[in-house]
Parts: structure tokens; sequence; C-alpha cells
């Protein structure tokens, strides 16, 4: 059938939101930004992903005209990686496991390995890492809460054992403080004994500019401050900015590359989607969903659904190619969102490399990312207070 163009709805920004257009500038421009000439900042990125948090932290130095240098990026994902690389530059990058580099029990003496590692890494001002979030997902039906992925998060102390930086920053799924082996309250502990101030809280995406309802939960240590989560959502927060807001100029972008066309549907799925433009529906009913939902009650009102233009989008995940693994149909086009939309939405600016990725390996590597703005606004309190105090 002929996708015909649906208008967008008109949405209004409050006035209130004064950073909005400087974002909106920041995320469409293809414009690296110049580095600062002010010191340096020296960081270590664990479980480094494509780089979502280490970009927010580079954004961070900048605003306080610090000149960002990643010393070290870890991820056992190669692609990743390679992403990483392209975008940071790291001094070291290793795609191994994060507990084969650094091997040491937590409060034991280091290893001649991880003695190696420091010595060859250099000093560091602020260590940070995503570890594997899937055992703590909401999403995840099969081992949440007790999977043995979910102690990676206590290996982010052992790190700051080896590398002594002055901040550690450690973010993951709110779940995460469920965890059946207690890793937060661990990892907590050993930050405090390890003479670390320790704070920990849940950052809203939808309440600090990011154009998605994202919650994450970050642990901090710091040498030198402690963080009030209520603050930071007072002091850097504004009003929700919709879907519309981050992808009304890539409406009809042409579909040359990967990375600006649309994952292609057959059949049922594409019925799916007519379906919902013809009835102008947001949520798919049971009578056309599979039978796996349309034979029993589900909880997955959302899958199959389609965004909404002026309001902000679901969490994006890896699989906002597929209709079939959330609310992934684009508001106004009949198609899912393109990985270059879905990029936008987890705040990646036009200037980020992405490369010539095949769309499974783009869809992994920006679903799995976590949207910079969250980190941006949790370091560039610790590196202005701390320079403060």
């Amino acid at each position: 059938m002929v996708d015909e163009v649906v208008e967008p709805i008109s949405f209004v920004l409050d006035g209130a939101d004064l950073g909005a257009s400087t974002d909106l500038a920041w995320l469409r421009s293809a414009t690296r930004p110049s580095e600062p000439t002010g010191r340096g900042l020296r960081t270590a990125d664990i479980f480094s992903g494509c780089g979502g948090m280490s970009l927010g932290v580079g954004e961070a130095a900048r605003s306080l005209e610090m000149r960002p240098e990643v010393a070290l990026a870890i991820d056992s994902n190669e692609t990743a990686l390679g992403v990483f690389r392209e975008n940071f530059r790291p001094r070291v990058a290793r795609a191994e496991p994060v507990e084969a580099l650094f091997d040491g029990d937590v409060g034991d003496a280091l290893t001649s390995s991880e003695r190696r590692w420091r010595a060859e890494v250099g000093p560091i001002d602020l260590l940070v890492g995503g570890p594997p979030c899937q055992g703590n997902s909401d999403l995840n039906n099969h081992t949440r809460r007790e999977d043995p992925k979910n102690d990676l998060y206590a290996r982010m102390a052992r790190c700051a054992e080896v590398l002594e930086p002055d901040h550690v920053v450690i973010e993951n799924v709110p779940g995460v403080r469920h965890d059946r082996g207690d890793v937060v309250r661990r990892t907590a502990a050993r930050l405090l004994a390890l003479g670390y101030r320790v704070s920990s809280g849940v950052l809203d995406g939808a309440r600090l500019g990011v154009p998605q309802m994202r919650r994450r939960h970050f642990l901090i240590g710091s040498r030198f401050v402690e963080i009030d989560f209520a603050r930071l959502h007072a002091g850097y927060g504004c009003p929700p900015r919709p879907v519309g807001w981050a992808i009304a100029d890539l409406l009809d972008v042409p579909g040359g590359t990967i990375f600006d066309t649309a994952s292609r549907h057959q059949g049922a799925n594409v019925t799916r989607i007519d379906y919902l433009f013809d009835h102008d529906l947001h949520d798919l009913p049971d009578a056309q969903r599979p039978d796996c939902h349309r034979l029993k009650p589900h909880a997955y009102q959302a899958v199959y659904g389609r965004m909404r233009w002026d309001e902000p989008a679901p969490t994006i995940t890896r699989g906002f190619g597929c209709t079939g693994q959330g609310r992934f149909v684009h508001p106004l086009r009949r198609r899912t969102l393109t990985p270059h939309e879905a990029a936008r939405v987890q705040f990646f600016p036009d200037s980020f490399r992405f490369g010539d990725l095949r769309r499974r390996a783009l869809q992994e590597v920006i679903g799995n990312a976590v949207p910079c703005k969250l980190a941006f606004v949790l370091v560039r309190e610790l590196l202005r207070r701390s320079e403060r105090g």
C-alpha cells in the first residue's frame, strides 16, 4: 500500500524549556565540537558499549572548559567497541571480558595483571560503567533478579580499587536494586570502605530533556561530594520533549543507507501497521494480534503499537525495528523507526559516527546505549561541585 503523508500534529514546547533549541541544534549538527584547551579529564569506560556514557561525560567536561580524554575502554562486544574507538580514540581499548582483565577478588591485593593495567592506563579522574542489565530488566522473564551476569555489577568496585579514580559512576536499570545477590548494597559498601562518599538514585530521562520514557539507576562514589538526585531533577529538569521534537526533520529523509531506512515488514505485520493508521489507533486491538496475545490475557498492550508524535517515545531497545518488540511504529509513517531516528531519541547527535554497520548491529549498539544526557547531568554536577568545593 502506498504510504500517504500524514501531517505532523503541531506541538508547543513550554517556554520554560530554554535549552530545547540548544539541545536540538546539537542533535542535528553533523560537526563534532571543538576541544577545549583547559585541563584534561582522564576517564575509563567499563562495559562501554558504543559510548553513550562517554559522550555525556565529554559534553559535561566541555561545558566546564575541560578537555576529555578516554584512557581506557573495555567491552566484550567487538562491534560496539569499534564504534567507540571511532568516536573517542581511547588510549587503550580491549574487547575482552572485564573480569578477565580485572581478575582479582574485591578486597584482595592487586594481581600482577592488575598492576600492569594500572601502570599502562595511568591516573584516572573518572570511572564510568554500565554493567549488563538484562538480568535485572523487567522485560526479562527468565533470569530476572538472579542472572549470574548481575554480579558483574560488583566488578566495578574492583575496577575502582585498581584504578583509584576520584569519581565512580555505575549505571543500570532501576530493577538492579532488587537483585537477589544484593549487588548494589555490596558494591556501595566496598566503595565506602575505599574512602568514597556514596550516593544513589534514579534519573528520569523524560524529566531531563530526553525524548523518551527511560529511567536509569546510578550508584555514585566520589572522593569529594555526594549527589542529591531530587536536586538534580530540579536543577536540570525541563518539560517533557515529544518524540516529534527529536525527529521532525527526518520524516522524509531519502533512504539510501541502512541508517536512514526502516526495517522491511512482511505479511501480518504490514497489515497490523496499516490497521493502526486506517483506524487512527495507537494500540492494536487484540483481534488483530497473534494467537499468543489474542487467545489469552496479556500485559503487552504497547507491543505492535504506534508512538504518539506529541509525547515522549517509550524506552528504545535493540528491538526498535520490529513491531513485535514494543511500541516502535512511527507516529506518522507506516513503518518502524529508522536507526537514525532511534539514535536521535537516544540522544546521539548526527556528528556521532556509527560506521557501516548492518541493521542488526546498528539496532543493538543504539538500543543498548544509555542516553548521554543522563551522564552529562550527573558528571557535570560531580565536576562542578568538586571544583567549587
